[in-house]
C-alpha cells in the first residue's frame, strides 16, 4: 500500500511539474511574423516620449537624459526592482537584440534569453501597442547613445525571486492583444485611448492592485497607493477629477499646472516632462479620452 502511495505521489509530482512547465512557458514573437518595414523615426520618437522611457531608464542624476543606462531602483511590496540598460550598447544594453526580441519584450514580457520579465516593466500596457509602433520605437532607441554598464540584479525575496512563476501571473494579465479602436468613437478619442492604454501606460500607476500585483479591473484609473510606498496616486476618472474639463487636463499635461494654480510633483512631474513634448493634438486626445472614462469610486487613502 505504501509503495502504491509513493508511486502515485511521484506520478502526480511529475504530471504537476510538466503542467507547470507548460503553463509557464514564455511566449515569443517570431521574426517571420514581422515582415519588411521602413522605420519611421519620427513616430518612434513619439512612442518614446509617450512611453516616458526616460523617466525610468535614464541613468539616475545624469544630465543627458538620452543615456538610457538604467539603474533606477523601484521599490514595491514584492521587493526592489532595478531598471535595466536599454541603450544600444551591444553588451550591456539592447544593441544586440533583434526587432523580434524587442517586440516580444513589449508584447509578451519575454527576454531574448527566454526568461520572463517581471511586470515592473509595464508590458501589460505595452502589449496594447501596434507592432509597427514598437518597431519604430526600437529603431529610434538605436539612434541614442550606447551606455556601458550592467545593472545589478533585482532584490526580491523568495518566492518572488522564482522568475518562472511569473508565467502563471501572465495567464491572467497578458494576452498580447493590441488596442482595438472603437468604430463608434471619434478618431480623437481612439487616438487618446491608444496613447493612454498603450504606450502611456497610465493605468499602471493610476489603478489599485490586488494581492498579486495585478490591476483591479473594476477600479481601473480610480487611483490607489503609490506602488513605491509613499503617497497616493489620484483617481483620474470623472469621479476623481470632478469639474476638470478636457482642456484643463490637456493644459496640465503641457504645463504641469493644476486648477488651483499649484504644480504637480513627484512622479507626475516626470510624466509632464514627457507629455509637454507631445504634439498638442495628442495631449488633447489623451485629455478627451480621460474625460470620457466612466466615473469609478476608488479606494480611500488610509490615515496614518
Amino acid at each position: 500500500m505504501l509503495r502504491k502511495l509513493v508511486i502515485a505521489a511521484v506520478i502526480l509530482a511529475v504530471v504537476g511539474g510538466a503542467a507547470f512547465w507548460l503553463l509557464t512557458m514564455p511566449q515569443t514573437v517570431s521574426a517571420a511574423a514581422l515582415g519588411p518595414r521602413q522605420p519611421d523615426l519620427a513616430n518612434g520618437r513619439t512612442m518614446f516620449i509617450a512611453g516616458g522611457c526616460v523617466g525610468c531608464h535614464a541613468v539616475p542624476d545624469a544630465e543627458d537624459k538620452t543615456r538610457l543606462g538604467g539603474g533606477l531602483a523601484l521599490k514595491s511590496p514584492f521587493g526592489t526592482f532595478y531598471v535595466p540598460n536599454i541603450s544600444p550598447d551591444r553588451v550591456d544594453g539592447i544593441g544586440a537584440w533583434s526587432e523580434a526580441d524587442f517586440v516580444t519584450a513589449l508584447s509578451r514580457g519575454t527576454a531574448p534569453d527566454g526568461r520572463h520579465f517581471y511586470p515592473a516593466f509595464p508590458y501589460t500596457s505595452y502589449q496594447r501597442m501596434r507592432i509597427d509602433d514598437m518597431r519604430d520605437l526600437f529603431a529610434y532607441l538605436k539612434t541614442l547613445p550606447a551606455v556601458s554598464g550592467k545593472v545589478r540584479d533585482h532584490d526580491l525575496p523568495f518566492p518572488f525571486s522564482f522568475r518562472r512563476a511569473v508565467g502563471l501571473w501572465k495567464l491572467l494579465y497578458v494576452d498580447g492583444k493590441p488596442f482595438a479602436p472603437d468604430p463608434a468613437k471619434s478618431a480623437e478619442l481612439n487616438r487618446g485611448g491608444y496613447l493612454v492604454e498603450g504606450p502611456g501606460h497610465c493605468a499602471e500607476c493610476h489603478s489599485p492592485r490586488n494581492f498579486m500585483g495585478g490591476i483591479i479591473a473594476a477600479q481601473r484609473f480610480a487611483g490607489g497607493p503609490n506602488p513605491e510606498g509613499k503617497g497616493w496616486i489620484p483617481n483620474i476618472t470623472p469621479r476623481g477629477l470632478g469639474d476638470w474639463s478636457d482642456k484643463d487636463i490637456a493644459y496640465l499635461l503641457e504645463s504641469g499646472q493644476t486648477l488651483d494654480g499649484d504644480t504637480v510633483g513627484g512622479s507626475m512631474a516626470e510624466v509632464v516632462r514627457h507629455t509637454e513634448q507631445l504634439a498638442a493634438e495628442d495631449r488633447t486626445a489623451i485629455a478627451a479620452y480621460i474625460k470620457s472614462l466612466p466615473p469609478v469610486e476608488g479606494p480611500k487613502p488610509t490615515k496614518k
